[in-house]
């Protein structure tokens, strides 16, 4: 099957796997899935790394993050598509969710049919929209 991470999952792989919840864990050590991350995700986590809120022992600069997240994680990235600002055009508005990024990647989910995994509960509101939703409730051991 396939799933797309959001990029506060793809940082809990990565910096604190503490915070991936056991459903979470199983279908991304299940190596019949295949995972993938947002361009948009990408853009963001190059953000939050230029901007010195994540670092990554692998990262020395913000180009090392694609090689990283395809090489050492075997993600793959899935590059936003017209249709998928089509969806996002047409996508109906939640309540105190703002987030522009949020929701081009909850459109890529919905218009190429790929369960989303996030801890962002605002998220369980676009079922609604179709979006398969998979809500990864964070916790510490």
């Amino acid at each position: 099957m396939r799933y797309l991470i959001d990029t506060n999952i793809f940082i809990y792989i990565s910096i604190e796997p503490s915070l991936l919840s056991t459903n979470v864990k199983l279908i991304l050590e299940d190596y019949s899935n295949l995972i993938y991350i947002s361009s948009e995700s990408v853009k963001e986590l190059m953000h939050l790394f230029q901007t010195g809120k994540i670092k990554h022992k692998n990262w020395k600069a913000a180009r090392d993050i694609v090689p990283t997240i395809e090489n050492e994680y075997n993600i793959g990235i899935k590059y936003i598509q017209k249709e998928h600002l089509m969806t996002f055009a047409a996508l109906g508005r939640v309540d105190n969710h703002n987030d522009p990024s949020d929701r081009l990647i909850i459109a890529q989910a919905i218009t190429e049919k790929i369960p989303l995994i996030s801890s962002d509960g605002k998220f369980r509101h676009y079922r609604k929209q179709n979006l398969q939703f998979v809500f990864n409730e964070k916790y510490k051991k």
